[in-house]
């Protein structure tokens, strides 16, 4: 399957507006509504692009870590799937450098992270040694990576449309600040972020309305980011690359304002740890590590770029199990539970 520009420019779409309507979106590319829904059915289910939603990682509400794992090589791919199978690691990647595995995590707390994440690591047979940077502040995440796809007039358009009344009232809340009732919607919006609250009241056997109701104050909180993803092999950008580094104190805030102006950055984060800051980036081959290495410290001087690692294949983004050609399997790890959606 190869993707079409008109493919593209949906997904940028949505990457903007991950929840836009069909018929605010046809505003934007001048097509049908139902053209777009069924050209978005069609790239949903061969797993080439999807939208999810997962839990922020802002270190003023919840923990983020990034862990890096090694492991014994005859128990590699044991170890990465008792890895994947836990829903606070939400990204697996298999690295090649001096450590095996990269890991993302998102628990409500630190008290968590140990309990529900080191603790089980500690019993998985082959996992040798494992070693974590906190992230102390996330600058930019991958909910802001953008395809160059939309032209002027489209982008124009498209900043003047929102996520309607569902996005209105936003502000930053605790997980624990939301009742049960509310977080049970938590699973359907990782599984489809596009998930309408009649979606999810007949998932759950509720009256829309309570649902509705429900999911504003979920999307309000800010404790969750709606992403649209795409199946990296068809973003132009196959290779993932992520530095440890080292930024001189005080000048967190000013690297991350230059960082932002580099569009292959998917990820920044001042982190606890050896190094103190972390840059993940998209490239289009590896002849690119260097181009961009010297596009960091030209942007930042006096960075200390202590370590680079590239990402041999992705297992796990944000709760989705991919396959090999980075397309997404349809199974979303959340809740404890390996769900099979019809991706």
């Amino acid at each position: 399957m190869e993707l079409s520009e008109d493919d593209l420019a949906l997904i940028q779409v949505l990457q903007v507006h991950p929840r836009l309507g069909w018929a605010d979106a046809a505003k934007v590319l001048g097509v049908h509504a139902t053209t777009l829904a069924a050209r978005w059915e069609r790239l949903r289910s061969s797993g080439a692009a999807w939208v999810t939603a997962h839990l922020a990682g802002n270190p003023q509400q919840m923990l983020l870590a990034f862990v890096a794992v090694d492991c014994e090589m005859n128990q590699r791919d044991a170890v990465t799937a008792q890895l994947a199978a836990l829903p606070e690691i939400v990204t697996v990647e298999e690295a090649a450098s001096n450590r095996d595995l990269m890991l993302t995590v998102i628990t409500r707390s630190l008290e968590e992270f140990s309990t529900n994440v080191v603790a089980r690591m500690k019993t998985i047979e082959g996992l040798t040694k494992y070693q974590t940077a906190l992230c102390t502040r996330l600058h930019t995440s991958a909910d802001e990576w953008r395809l160059n796809i939309l032209d002027k007039a489209q982008l124009a358009t498209l900043r003047t449309l929102g996520q309607g009344a569902e996005g209105a009232g936003r502000h930053a809340a605790a997980a624990g600040d939301l009742p049960p009732s509310h977080l049970a919607l938590l699973p359907y919006l990782a599984r489809d972020g596009r998930a309408t609250a009649a979606d999810i009241a007949r998932e759950l056997g509720r009256h829309p309305a309570t649902v509705q109701r429900q999911l504003n104050r979920v999307l309000a909180s800010g404790i969750l980011l709606f992403r649209c993803e795409l199946a990296q092999r068809y973003s132009s950008f196959p290779v993932t690359c992520q530095w440890f580094a080292n930024v001189p104190a005080g000048r967190h805030e000013e690297a991350a304002a230059a960082f932002r102006t580099i569009s292959n950055v998917r990820l920044s984060a001042s982190t606890t740890g050896p190094t103190n800051f972390v840059i993940i980036m998209w490239l289009q081959s590896l002849a690119d590590v260097m181009t961009a290495e010297l596009a960091l410290q030209q942007k930042v001087p006096g960075i200390e770029l202590v370590e680079s690692v590239v990402m041999l294949r992705t297992v796990k983004r944000v709760g989705w199990m991919l396959n090999e050609d980075t397309t997404a399997s349809g199974a979303v790890v959340h809740a404890g539970t390996l769900d099979a959606g019809d991706s």
